[in-house]
């Protein structure tokens, strides 16, 4: 985690490894906030480092850092509130904001981090790659409350389909990466392996990248993350019917609230969706409660064996549990 520990000033380095100690691969975030004592947030729960109060000093510091002592160079990401590191790590920002006509044109005094850590996991998404195969790939919908591992786990189902499945050859796939957290590219350059196949489009709005995708890059499998806007409702539209299959995410706890949204209902009563995949939520990231099919019925089963392993096959039968693999 040196990525990170950079950031901060030497004595602050020295007290979150302290804190810390071998626990980074249970670190979901560090927040940090002027004057006031660092909160981690770790899997199971909140710990509070109070040898540790940022000042003024320590913020300019910290900003000097993501920047690479430049704030010019970072203004595209100011106005968006966030900046990806290497790593693929993302540090949300806030503070004062600037405005022009209404506009964000910046942050100026940032006096707030939160550092989110990213954790690929590679092997998260077999649980679910039968479902999403039927003579093809499936138009997926991936629904979960914030934190839910929503975007973890597309993200191994897009390494997986783009390297090859079961006896599936890989396909090509593209990836409108609004927000940079599926790939976290940097510069250009995906931080996170999404397999051999698969091209990205980074911090392009959705509707836009969707189109841009399909005429430059011929994907056959298009994957988004969040959607919601009428925008992003009918660029998807407009990808199916020129043949894509699209893999997506969406806020959400139930497939009864989705129902009540007018952007979403649409897709949802012409069974655009051949799958919608519902995680459980905060309390267990990544973990499948249910998945779905068109007519909304549950065809998800569970495997009675060991946690996270799963049937390598294309069929929803489990009498045979040959040839499984173990998720660590």
């Amino acid at each position: 985690m040196e990525e990170i520990l950079r950031l901060f000033p030497t004595e602050i380095q020295t007290v979150l490894r302290s804190k810390i100690g071998k626990r980074w691969n249970m670190v979901q975030e560090i927040r940090v906030r002027l004057n006031q004592p660092i909160e981690l947030i770790f899997d199971q729960g909140v710990e509070w480092v109070t040898q540790a109060r940022p000042n003024k000093q320590d913020n300019v510091f910290i900003v000097n850092q993501l920047s690479e002592f430049s704030l010019y160079r970072m203004e595209d990401e100011l106005r968006e509130g966030y900046i990806t590191i290497e790593g693929g790590h993302r540090v949300g920002l806030a503070g004062k904001v600037n405005t022009v006509h209404g506009t964000v044109k910046a942050i100026q005094y940032i006096t707030f981090f939160n550092i989110r850590i990213a954790k690929q996991k590679i092997g998260v998404g077999q649980q679910v790659m039968p479902y999403l195969y039927e003579n093809g790939f499936l138009n997926t919908l991936f629904v979960g409350s914030p934190q839910s591992g929503k975007t973890t786990l597309i993200r191994d189902v897009i390494r997986i389909i783009s390297s090859g499945w079961n006896h599936i050859p890989p396909k090509k796939v593209g990836v409108v990466d609004e927000r940079s957290e599926i790939a976290a590219c940097l510069k250009g350059v995906p931080q996170h392996d999404l397999g051999r196949r698969t091209d990205v489009l980074d911090a392009c709005p959705k509707a836009e990248g969707m189109m841009m995708l399909i005429r430059s890059m011929s994907p056959e499998i298009l994957v988004v993350d969040e959607i919601g806007s009428d925008k992003d409702v009918q660029a998807l539209t407009n990808a199916i019917n020129a043949g894509v299959t699209v893999i997506c995410t969406i806020h959400g706890q139930t497939l009864e609230e989705l129902k009540k949204r007018p952007s979403i209902l649409p897709l949802l009563e012409k069974k655009v969706f051949r799958r919608v995949v519902l995680l459980k939520g905060q309390s267990a990231p990544g973990t499948i409660q249910s998945i779905f099919d068109e007519n909304d019925k549950n065809i998800y089963k569970k495997t009675g064996c060991y946690p996270n392993e799963v049937d390598r096959g294309t069929t929803l039968h489990r009498s045979n549990n040959m040839a499984r693999i173990r998720v660590e």
